[in-house]
């Protein structure tokens, strides 16, 4: 795995759990959600554009380098969605 997905994994975490401690929901369960969907986002887009793509870079590492970092960037997106959807969630819910 790469530096990027790792650190962005771990910040996913830390997001998520200090959201749902701010908002009085459950910490470690959103948290472990979080964590999840981000880690299968990231090995959905690694598994199908990620070989794809990285074939056709084979001969510039810095242009490869980049396409590798496509499933954590898709990953963050992911997280950032499912936060959206458990905030949504929690107002419903409240209301």
């Amino acid at each position: 795995m790469l530096i990027l997905a790792k650190a962005a994994g771990i910040a996913t975490l830390v997001w998520f759990y200090l959201t749902a401690k701010e908002k009085g929901a459950p910490a470690m369960q959103w948290a472990i959600i979080g964590v999840i969907g981000f880690w299968v986002a990231w090995w959905a887009v690694r598994l199908t554009v990620l070989g794809a793509l990285a074939g056709l870079f084979t001969k510039n590492p810095t242009l490869l380098f980049i396409v590798t970092q496509i499933p954590a960037l898709c990953a963050i997106a992911a997280a950032y969605f499912i936060r959206k959807k458990l905030l949504a969630d929690l107002a419903a819910k409240q209301d």
